[in-house]
């Protein structure tokens, strides 16, 4: 079974978990996320592989972007603010591994491990 990694390799920790699969034997397959943008039924689908109930759940919520774009808001709702990680995809937390029908965001790194 593949892995897929949503990666940022500006991000350490993105870098890290990288280097964590690869130490591990797996040969990820490496999406740039930043460069090849989500449609929202990609992003619906990495949200119910994650298990997570809120897509502020699979935000970075300490983000200055989050915000200044006023996600922080309690009405916001979750269609506003699934549009917002389709339009701004550097709000999507990282990295995200995906294994089969199951996906862990690497935060640490070592958490991945438990999906593969």
């Amino acid at each position: 079974m593949s892995v897929t990694i949503y990666h940022n390799p500006r991000c350490s920790k993105s870098r890290e978990t990288l280097a964590l699969l690869e130490a591990k034997q797996y040969q990820p397959n490496v999406v740039l996320y930043l460069e090849h943008p989500f449609s929202a039924s990609q992003l619906q689908q990495i949200a119910q592989k994650l298990g997570v109930t809120s897509f502020r759940d699979m935000m970075r919520t300490k983000d200055e972007l989050y915000h200044n774009l006023g996600l922080d808001k309690p009405e916001v709702s979750e269609q506003q603010l699934l549009e917002a990680l389709v339009v701004h995809g550097s709000l999507l937390e990282r990295p995200i591994v995906i294994h089969g029908e199951k996906a862990k965001i690497g935060r640490p790194p070592e958490s991945v491990l438990e999906i593969l």
